[in-house]
């Protein structure tokens, strides 16, 4: 004899009858009917299920399930589509930036010196550097500041190895003391060291995923969800494409590449404004000699300059008693500015690849 069956399976009418003793077995089925009507709302798993969307071809190895990409203006990205409501991924393109504009790097003049010599010498021939000849220190103290100086005295006819030992004046050149420069900032349009700002992206993309419980009956396929009714595709329409990390080759399947990024690493700036050793400095003096020790009985007067020093020949024997010099002329030179040159990239950063299904071609207008 065939049994009825019972009104309801194995469902929540079947437990209310089954007693106390049902136990846990009871409340399990129920919760997982519900769960399931709660994913797809009218799914049967018995039944074929006609996919909603298109069927594309499945995504190579290590890439993404196919999901509906829109690419645009920032300023205009629709929200996703109730066939594919999660966000997957947003990245940007078309990254630009204002030019880093360096300031323009100067030099102060060094702070050098004219430093006069001191270790003047009386020779007993003319010119000065005849070989053998005798010298004889007619000498400025240390530190002298060209003040009359009657150090180291040579008296009239004093004979050196037989022979006049004051027959010419060799007065060394003067000695540039260099200095540094500091450096100095013109044109500034910020801080030499400031990192390039306001650059933005004009495109963003929005990868827009979904669960589609329903498959194709190609097993080469994949059921993807629907675009949105209306859809124009790119510019600004969903594309339906696979993701992959970093920047990709695309599959032959999937032609239409595009690559994002997550943000972008400004990091130019300029080098700082600094100097080079200074060149170029000279000076020049006014060297005098006198027979007396209070610099007023002249004797010779030389210019000298920091090229090369001078031999001046005098009356032979004549005493050389006192001595003073002064700065005429002095140029301190110039410093060479270093830095201002732009520094450092923009780096983008958190490549993506994106490889979309060729974009349908436009309906044509019947002739």
């Amino acid at each position: 004899m065939n049994e009825e069956p019972i009104d309801g399976g194995g469902g929540a009418g079947a437990c209310g009858d089954a007693g106390p003793d049902a136990g846990d077995a009871c409340s399990d089925a129920g919760a997982d009917a519900d769960l399931d009507s709660a994913m797809a709302p009218g799914f049967d798993p018995t039944l074929p299920q006609a996919c909603p969307g298109p069927c594309v071809p499945r995504a190579p190895l290590g890439w993404s399930d196919p999901a509906l990409l829109w690419i645009g203006p920032p300023d205009r990205a629709p929200d996703c589509p109730a066939s594919a409501p999660s966000v997957g991924y947003e990245g940007h393109a078309g990254f630009t930036a204002p030019p880093r504009e360096c300031p323009t790097c100067l030099c102060d003049p060094p702070d050098a010196s004219c430093e006069l010599p001191a270790a003047w010498r009386a020779h007993a021939s003319f010119p000065c550097d005849v070989p053998g000849e005798v010298e004889t220190s007619f000498a400025a103290p240390d530190g002298w500041d060209g003040a009359c100086s009657s150090t180291n005295t040579v008296a009239a006819g004093q004979m050196c190895d037989g022979v006049l030992c004051a027959q010419s004046l060799e007065i060394p050149a003067p000695r540039v003391v260099p200095g540094s420069c500091a450096p100095r900032v013109v044109e500034a349009p910020g801080g030499p060291d400031e990192p390039g700002t306001g650059g933005s992206f004009a495109t963003l993309a929005r990868a827009c995923t979904g669960t589609v419980l329903a498959s194709c009956g190609d097993p080469g396929t994949t059921c993807t969800p629907a675009p949105p009714a209306g859809d124009s595709a790119p510019p600004e329409g969903f594309l339906t494409c696979i993701h992959h990390e970093g920047e990709q080759g695309c599959p032959a399947t999937y032609p239409d590449r595009h690559v994002f990024y997550a943000g972008a690493d400004d990091t130019r700036g300029c080098a700082p404004c600094g100097c080079a050793e200074p060149s170029g400095a000279t000076c020049s003096i006014l060297a005098s000699a006198f027979s007396d020790v209070a610099c007023s009985q002249f004797v010779v007067g030389v210019v000298v300059s920091s090229e090369a020093p001078i031999c001046s020949g005098i009356v032979p024997g004549t005493a050389l008693g006192s001595k003073s010099a002064s700065v005429i002329s002095f140029e301190p030179g110039a410093c060479e500015p270093t830095g201002g040159e732009p520094t450092g990239s923009v780096a983008l950063l958190g490549a993506a690849t994106f490889c979309c299904r060729a974009a349908p071609e436009p309906e044509q207008a019947p002739s």
